[in-house]
């Protein structure tokens, strides 16, 4: 199972993918939850402290590493294009609840096409973890939809595309399912979160097809006392977690079907 969960800034795709790791760690899987945020911030949902995230520096900034691997360097613009990638999570991936967190950061670019060291380790160490492991991987991405134009998730299972009850949040997940048909990824669903009433939920299903709707989660103030007191959603709100849970056993489904 390789999900990428993505969608606009602020819709609560954090949340989303935290709890969703958290779940899969609770049966006893095994579970990788990458960051690929520039504001990283998947630790705290996943339960990890201010202090012990304060230690982590994202691979993207790890700059001797970087030139280690691919062999770039300030007098050597030639680098490998297959650095060696498959040991990264496990020596720099770090526990909390029973599931591994890989922060991996984003490469700073002004364009879709960037070729530099630091795209290629992030876009290698991506690859190794859908194609070569046998892990649940959670990708928590990057707000927008630069990521896809850099091919950087090209390869997951399904992307899950988190929305608000809004015209907006629509549009991302239109643009979502154009670009992944492009990567050859055929799985991208939908999770409508915030919702507040009935006419959120008629919304949501008036524009998203029934085949690709996974659920809703509904608005939930629990869930912003949890941000409050830096807190993993999956400890503060029982019903949020409820709600989710019902989702993955939707996932679950699918991904049983397309076995």
């Amino acid at each position: 199972m390789k999900i990428a969960v993505t969608g606009k800034g602020g819709v609560g795709k954090t949340t989303f993918a935290a709890t969703l790791a958290r779940l899969y760690a609770e049966e006893g899987r095994h579970v990788l939850a990458a960051d690929v945020d520039p504001d990283a911030n998947l630790g705290l949902a996943l339960g990890f402290s201010e202090e012990e995230l304060d230690t982590i520096v994202p691979i993207s900034k790890m700059r001797k590493l970087v030139e280690e691997r691919t062999g770039a360097g300030p007098d050597n613009q030639y680098y490998k294009i297959n650095p060696k990638v498959d040991d990264i999570p496990d020596a720099y991936g770090k526990v909390c609840n029973g599931v591994k967190l890989l922060v991996l950061g984003t490469v700073e670019t002004g364009g879709a096409g960037c070729v530099c060291p630091e795209h290629v380790m992030l876009r290698r160490i991506i690859n190794n973890l859908v194609l070569h492991r046998g892990d649940v991987v959670v990708l928590d991405m990057e707000a927008g939809l630069e990521h896809m134009g850099r091919g950087t998730t090209e390869g997951m299972d399904q992307f899950i595309v988190v929305i608000e009850p809004g015209s907006r949040s629509v549009q991302t997940y239109k643009n979502v399912k154009r670009l992944a048909k492009d990567l050859g990824v055929k799985q991208v669903h939908v999770v409508a979160n915030k919702i507040r009433d009935e006419k959120d939920e008629a919304f949501v299903k008036e524009h998203i097809p029934a085949e690709d709707l996974l659920g809703f989660i509904h608005y939930n103030t629990e869930i912003m006392d949890a941000d409050r007191q830096g807190c993993s959603p999956y400890d503060y709100s029982k019903s949020a977690v409820e709600e989710i849970r019902k989702i993955k056993t939707t996932i679950d489904k699918i991904d049983d079907c397309n076995k």
